[in-house]
């Protein structure tokens, strides 16, 4: 990829305030967070959006990528992701959404461009505002609740003892995948890190 394609938008999928931050519902932050790390960045208010921005190249040169997390609750995360989009004139192909995905085991990171939103209202939300689900998705795995609890509660809950044990891994490699997507794009990015 070069410069010319234009800017990435890479949205983490979460809810703001502190009592929200180890949920499973989060990870998207977590993610966002991480790469803003990468990129030299942090993480501040938008002016004109419900959001906080971080910016960055991947690299010398490369690829500029603007990294968000939207202030609003997830199932108003579009409104925002599609304000920036327009700002920073980024069509839906360069729209990377990263969130948590109940329907993959933990432990396991998918990307796939469009499709369905699988029940996760900030997909839906994204959807809904960017007008087409032509965008990509890096979708952290959490795996079903346990026994009958309700999907709503779960994903709402904090990241269990022995999950958290690995999270600062899987974050990383989240992150990775991101990367892989914006330099060598959606299919050799799941040829690269789906069979792992």
């Amino acid at each position: 990829m070069t410069e010319e394609t234009g800017p990435w938008l890479v949205v983490g999928l979460g809810n703001p305030g502190r009592e929200y931050a180890g949920n499973r519902h989060n990870v998207g932050f977590l993610v966002a967070d991480l790469l803003a790390g990468r990129l030299g960045d942090r993480f501040g208010r938008h002016k004109r959006a419900v959001a906080e921005v971080a910016e960055g190249r991947l690299g010398l040169g490369g690829p500029k990528l603007v990294l968000v997390k939207p202030f609003t609750y997830m199932n108003l995360s579009g409104g925002p992701v599609a304000g920036l989009a327009q700002f920073h004139k980024v069509p839906p192909g360069q729209v990377i959404a990263v969130h948590d995905e109940l329907d993959i085991a933990y432990g396991q990171v998918r990307v796939k461009c469009g499709g369905g939103e699988g029940g996760h209202n900030g997909l839906r939300s994204m959807s809904k505002s960017l007008g087409t689900k032509d965008y990509v998705r890096v979708r952290f795995g959490i795996g079903r609740p346990p026994g009958r609890q309700d999907p709503a509660d779960y994903v709402l809950s904090d990241f269990g003892a022995a999950e958290r044990k690995e999270l600062d891994f899987l974050v990383d490699r989240a992150a990775d995948v991101v990367e892989s997507v914006v330099i060598r794009g959606v299919e050799p990015t799941q040829n690269l890190y789906h069979g792992a």
